[in-house]
């Protein structure tokens, strides 16, 4: 069986003519047989890729070769299966939307910290610890002792930071997200706020749940990810969370015993709010995904998006 490389990848870095960028990403991409998102603005790079181990190291040579990207860096996992149907590369305004421009780690970023150096910060007792990822990743496994901010977007991190902490009061915070980057920018909006002493995990809970033994962890739960896997656990192992094609939120063994459960249609979150008509979309859907299997095949739409995507 062929395995896939999983290729998660993002860096703050001042870029310029992100449209040609752009086509060129996609064209290597399409040369590699890369599938995945992609995620560019004058920010910087950001996404989650896989293809064959030959592809993924031809695209990342590409990226490096841009010299604002020259130390780009990565982290892989792998998949006995491509997590991925299509390949997007996306021009956005924000690379990670906290929805205020003035906010730039390029300029000002908080101290990063190594897995080993995080469980020191973590557990001295004068650290305020956040988790800036939303409800629903949050709620499927955090670190011990994390606030959990209860944001439905990344948008909603700022008021939650005004309304719930002070400068003068908390001079110590620390922040982690899933591969870094949310707790990156974070960082740099707390640190324009005043805050002393920030830190974010360098390479966030994926290097974390990748090199630090499990005997040593301080991670309780899986982590949410943003493909087919859904989540991982320790050493980035499969996770036993599957996912809701309906409202794409995560969901166990005990969700699927619920009567409001119907495979590939509802899960108990979303059941009571779906409209008939929405139900019966996914069903028709469920159906063909289901034909597509009996015949071997995959049921997927067009492979590399367009412009417009």
């Amino acid at each position: 069986m062929t395995q896939h490389i999983v290729a998660a990848l993002y860096k703050f870095a001042t870029l310029s003519d992100v449209p040609a960028m752009r086509k060129e990403i996609l064209h290597v991409c399409k040369e590699n047989h890369i599938y995945g998102t992609l995620l560019l603005s004058k920010e910087g790079i950001n996404g989650t890729i896989a293809g064959s181990r030959e592809g993924i190291d031809s695209l990342l040579a590409f990226l490096r070769s841009y010299p604002p990207l020259k130390d780009l860096e990565h982290k892989e996992s792998f998949a006995d299966e491509c997590p991925f149907y299509r390949m997007k590369v996306r021009l956005k305004k924000e690379i990670v939307t906290i929805g205020i421009p003035e906010v730039n780690p390029n300029e000002v970023v908080g101290t990063y910290l190594t897995p080993a150096e995080w469980n020191r910060v973590i557990s001295e007792p004068d650290t305020i610890l956040i988790d800036t990822r939303n409800d629903y990743e949050v709620k499927i496994g955090t670190f011990k002792g994390a606030i959990d901010p209860h944001t439905k977007t990344f948008r909603e991190f700022p008021d939650y930071v005004k309304s719930h902490f002070d400068n003068q009061k908390h001079k110590k915070v620390a922040m982690f997200c899933t591969g870094g980057i949310r707790c990156e920018k974070a960082s740099a909006y707390m640190k324009k706020l005043g805050f002393e002493e920030v830190y974010h995990l360098n390479g966030g809970i994926l290097k974390y749940l990748e090199q630090m033994p499990e005997e040593k962890s301080l991670w309780q739960g899986e982590c949410f990810v943003f493909d087919q896997r859904v989540s991982v656990k320790h050493g980035l192992a499969l996770g036993s969370y599957d996912l809701c094609p309906s409202c794409r939120q995560p969901i166990n063994a005990e969700d699927k015993k619920s009567p409001k459960y119907i495979e590939g249609v509802a899960c108990p979150h979303c059941h009571d709010t779906l409209s008939e008509a929405k139900k019966a979309a996914a069903a028709e859907r469920q159906k063909q995904i289901k034909l597509a299997e009996a015949r071997g095949e995959k049921h997927i739409g067009a492979q590399y998006g367009s412009e417009g995507d």
